[in-house]
């Protein structure tokens, strides 16, 4: 998200988190600071294959509680990372890390093996021509196959009509779900009576 009055009405909705995208190549990308950033939300910061220093001066500026790698960071990437923002001002807390993987199989959770302990969360996106923001869903029994340990964030496509879908899909290490492109007016701007409904439908 990008636009004040808009984060203003969503983060009034209850959610948890709020992504603000730091790709270029993004339409959703964010290339100024908006005049407001949430205050009870968590923010999200997304990034795709950028330096590490540069992340770290974003995370900064824009007080961001997580950080999302969407690219193909390895895990010396991520070490290098995790070293900088240590070596940062030790008074703030520092933003954990989330790790997006692009799934059809589930052959392509083995990819996640090698990222286990080097990040906080994962994010469990359907393959597609773009980054993100496809708009269209993996089939989510493949994560029956997923054992690892980090806990994950279940993403791709979820829509106004996946209420019920999503209050009868269960796995032990989902700690949540990425509503995105289903949810939009126009890239980065949400529309807030769509999820409100939505989320009502969830907590029925």
């Amino acid at each position: 998200m990008r636009e004040a009055s808009n984060i203003r009405d969503i983060e009034a909705l209850g959610i948890d988190w709020l992504g603000l995208i730091f790709w270029p190549k993004s339409s959703r990308y964010v290339s100024e600071r908006p005049d407001y950033l949430p205050r009870n939300a968590k923010r999200v910061g997304v990034f795709v294959d950028e330096a590490p220093e540069k992340i770290v001066n974003i995370s900064r500026r824009y007080g961001l509680d997580y950080i999302q790698l969407h690219g193909h960071e390895s895990t010396s990437d991520i070490n290098r990372l995790r070293q900088i923002i240590a070596n940062q001002d030790v008074s703030t807390i520092p933003p954990q890390l989330i790790k997006a993987f692009n799934i059809a199989t589930a052959n392509d959770l083995e990819q996640t093996k090698a990222y286990e302990g080097h990040v906080d969360y994962f994010l469990f996106d359907t393959k597609g021509t773009s980054v993100g923001g496809n708009g269209i869903q993996f089939d989510w029994e493949v994560l029956t196959a997923y054992q690892g340990s980090t806990p994950f964030l279940l993403s791709g496509g979820i829509g106004p009509e996946d209420a019920e879908r999503i209050r009868t899909f269960h796995h032990p290490r989902c700690i949540g779900i990425d509503l995105n492109s289903r949810f939009e007016i126009a890239p980065g701007l949400k529309d807030s009576h769509r999820l409100k409904t939505f989320l009502e439908q969830l907590t029925k």
